[in-house]
């Protein structure tokens, strides 16, 4: 599925470069052109003789090295994809802050290909709180990630920090470079943002939610061929291009204008915030402050997913969210039978990178049969990885 792609791949030092000779040559028998840039470290664990061998083509090290002083902008330009693998917390740290002081930095700044990050390193170094924002700010920018994995490090721990297996990687370049249409002919119903209850003509009920995920599952699962109606409450995103917006404002808006859809739809994704609460009353004028406080009476709305539901087709597949901030896989696994949906997607929101108005999420996914934990991630491969379950469902 790689044949005559043009794959730059960079290595940095770290004991997991000996992974990447594995890599280049498995990305050559999948008919991939391979030219790779090696860091002065990177060197130190493998020589650039051995990655010249695999790949078939010359390693570029130095950025001033002779005749080859505009290497990052022609590998830029050649590029159908970046990979870099291992990456080390240095090299993160680069990316992000946008430094080029070595070839690979400078490529990769040069770069418009899409780019792939397997990212390796002790299990300290990797959760320390300067790499976490710097790896969550590069897939908010838009890279992707493959990795890393638990086990047997290099230092001696079992722990995370694992480059992923060059086979992962491959995958994960095929799955980058390679889209897939796997929802072809399917229809699917999802909705997102927060929704408004009007108190009075200047106040409103709402809550967090930006609406980001909701709108990436809608692109991915249209990017997957599926015909989309994404159902949005008030929020300040684009639509997106080629799915049908249908923009509603209240709780009650939001549950007329799934259920007129339900029958239509082969998968239904309740990636909204619908308010549990809404006032008995709505006022037509503004209320006026009297300096005593205000009482405000309010009433359940309808459960949404909940009616979903109970009014499920034979067939059709039903996914909710469990935004909690508490004993979170047992509050989810307890929506699975109450909604008697088919997957929860469980979201601890007060988990850094994860939650309401990031670009970021990590989430459980849970089903009656398993659950798999995701780490943190864009929201685009959150969006991939519930259609991935929905798909095998």
């Amino acid at each position: 599925m790689l044949k005559d792609k043009n794959i730059v791949l960079g290595v940095t030092g770290g004991i997991a470069a000996y992974k990447a000779c594995d890599l280049v040559s498995r990305l050559k028998k999948q008919g991939a052109l391979v030219r790779v840039v090696l860091t002065a470290n990177g060197a130190k664990f493998v020589p650039p003789l051995t990655f010249e061998t695999l790949s078939s083509n010359p390693v570029v090290t130095d950025t001033f090295e002779p005749r080859k002083s505009l290497e990052h902008i022609s590998l830029a330009k050649w590029a159908d994809a970046f990979v870099i693998a291992p990456a080390s917390a240095n090299c993160l740290a680069k990316l992000a802050n946008g430094i080029a002081d070595d070839l690979l930095s400078t490529t990769a700044l040069a770069m418009t290909a899409p780019l792939l990050i397997a990212p390796a390193m002790n299990a300290n170094m990797w959760r320390h709180p300067a790499t976490q924002a710097n790896f969550r700010l590069l897939l908010e920018r838009g890279a992707k990630t493959v990795g890393p994995m638990s086990g047997h490090l290099a230092c001696g721990d079992d722990d995370v920090g694992r480059m992923a297996e060059p086979e992962q990687i491959v995958e994960a370049l095929d799955a980058l470079l390679n889209p897939r249409r796997d929802f072809e002919g399917r229809h699917v119903l999802v909705t997102a943002g927060p929704t408004v209850e009007r108190i009075d003509p200047v106040r409103y009920i709402t809550n967090r939610s930006s609406g980001k995920m909701g709108y990436a599952i809608a692109e991915a699962a249209r990017d997957r061929g599926a015909e989309v109606v994404l159902v949005s409450g008030p929020v300040n995103l684009a639509a997106p291009e080629g799915v049908e917006v249908v923009k509603i404002e209240s709780s009650a808006e939001l549950c007329a204008a799934v259920l007129a859809r339900g029958d239509w739809a082969d998968v239904v994704i309740q990636a909204a915030a619908p308010a549990d609460y809404t006032p008995v009353n709505v006022s037509e004028t503004k209320i006026k402050k009297t300096g005593v406080g205000m009482m405000l009476e309010l009433k359940n709305t309808t459960d949404i997913a909940k009616t979903l539901g109970e009014r499920k087709h034979p067939g059709q597949v039903l996914v909710a969210f469990a935004a909690e901030t508490d004993r979170v896989l047992e509050n989810a696994k307890g929506k699975l039978e109450k909604k008697n949906a088919d997957l929860i997607v469980a979201n601890d929101v007060t988990r850094p990178g994860a939650g309401f108005g990031v670009d970021t999420n990590a989430v459980t996914l849970i089903t009656r049969q398993d659950e798999n934990a995701l780490p943190v991630m864009s929201k685009r491969d959150v969006a991939d990885a519930i259609l991935d379950k929905v798909a095998a469902l």
